[in-house]
């Protein structure tokens, strides 16, 4: 299966990338053929909002959008990788998720596989309430057929997520696709 990793930290090197990496050792293990896309550290601009598009593309907007939408659709399955910010994604992540639009159709009659992988500071399980929630009804509207979620808590920095169980989960979770 050809699996397109989203990663949207600032830190190239942060917590939530952490447990990309080790979802894709195990993804990579199990025959599975990865790219990553680093949206963190990408070209891109918020949409906006111009209806140029007609949400059939192409987006009037000239970044590294494009070629998102080449690997996104071009792909069996999609993993966003995000810190939590404010109990929701980064920045980064949502102007990704918000420049869908140019190809709405496309996208939602995809059917596509995602995953979802979150690192977040504190270790309450009602911090990840909101992301959570965001997540599923993107893949309600979208129809994308959710593979799973990891829900990284108290995973604020890369120490303190290397000392939890959720890298190991990642790996397994990549493992078992």
């Amino acid at each position: 299966m050809k699996i397109l990793v989203i990663e949207s930290s600032p830190h190239k090197k942060g917590s939530s990338n952490l447990l990309a990496e080790h979802f894709i050792r195990g993804a990579e293990g199990a025959g599975h053929e990865i790219t990553v896309f680093d949206a963190g550290h990408a070209k891109l601009h918020p949409c906006l909002g111009c209806e140029a598009c007609g949400m059939a593309g192409p987006c009037c907007q000239k970044d590294d959008m494009a070629e998102l939408k080449g690997q996104i659709l071009g792909t069996d399955m999609a993993v966003f990788v995000t810190p939590l910010y404010y109990f929701g994604v980064s920045a980064q992540l949502k102007m990704v998720i918000d420049r869908f639009y140019s190809f709405n159709g496309e996208l939602t009659g995809k059917g596509l596989k995602t995953a979802l992988i979150v690192a977040s500071w504190d270790n309450k399980e009602w911090t990840m309430r909101e992301i959570k929630a965001h997540y599923e009804t993107l893949c309600e509207y979208l129809h994308f057929q959710d593979q799973g979620q990891i829900l990284g808590t108290g995973c604020g920095n890369v120490s303190m997520t290397a000392s939890t169980e959720f890298p190991g989960k990642a790996y397994e979770f990549g493992k078992s696709l």
